[in-house]
């Protein structure tokens, strides 16, 4: 059975044009053909569920879920509880933990998303063991819709590790919005300039300047 929307999504021209129907099949035909893919049908749309559109405080834009068996939990670089954090989302922790001077060890990031953090895939599903493998599948055009309609929505941090992150970004409004940019937590990356940007804190003194809440990162 394909996937519903959350309801305060489902208003998206993705939805109702025929693009989620025609990408689903191309998904079910991968099914069919032994070609499994992540995450879980169920948590497909798991960062709209758990981020609601009108409590979208900050954008944290990803590439595509991690194509590791069982490691995708339909949030952008989150890990599954009680697994220890690697690669790019070790890197994040860290500097958590430089900004904020406190520590999360935990790499399950649903308490973000809980407080108004959208994590979001630019691609939404993987192949198994193979990265990358669904950019082709047309999920772009529902992240481009859910970037713009959460900029129209009101003032939003939009955090952008990476060129790709940033170029898929560059034609949003400015105006009212903070975004920060930064090079991608990558292993490969991170030292060029991550590393040392605090863009927890930023985040979070601009939030009180706009008379909202801060993110608490360390849960």
């Amino acid at each position: 059975m394909r996937p519903a929307p959350p309801d305060d999504w489902a208003d998206l021209p993705f939805f109702s044009d025929g693009s989620w129907a025609n990408l689903w099949q191309r998904l079910s035909a991968d099914t069919a053909a032994n070609a499994p893919w992540q995450p879980p049908p169920a948590q497909l749309f798991r960062a709209l569920a758990l981020t609601p559109r009108a409590a979208v405080k900050v954008v944290i834009l990803g590439q595509d879920p991690y194509p590791t068996p069982g490691r995708a939990t339909g949030l952008a670089f989150s890990f599954p509880p009680a697994t220890p954090p690697r690669h790019s989302l070790k890197n994040i922790l860290t500097e958590v933990a430089i900004d904020t001077g406190l520590a999360k060890a935990d790499g399950d990031l649903t308490a973000w998303a809980r407080q108004g953090v959208l994590l979001l895939n630019t691609v939404l599903t993987v192949p198994l063991n193979a990265a990358n493998g669904h950019q082709s599948y047309g999920w772009q055009s529902l992240t481009r819709q859910i970037l713009a309609a959460t900029a129209a929505d009101g003032p939003r941090a939009f955090l952008l590790w990476g060129a790709p992150a940033q170029k898929l970004c560059a034609d949003l409004p400015r105006a009212n919005h903070l975004f920060l940019r930064s090079p991608h937590p990558s292993p490969l990356s991170a030292h060029r300039g991550f590393f040392g940007s605090r863009p927890f804190t930023a985040i979070n003194h601009w939030l009180t300047d706009q008379g909202q809440s801060a993110i608490d990162w360390n849960a």
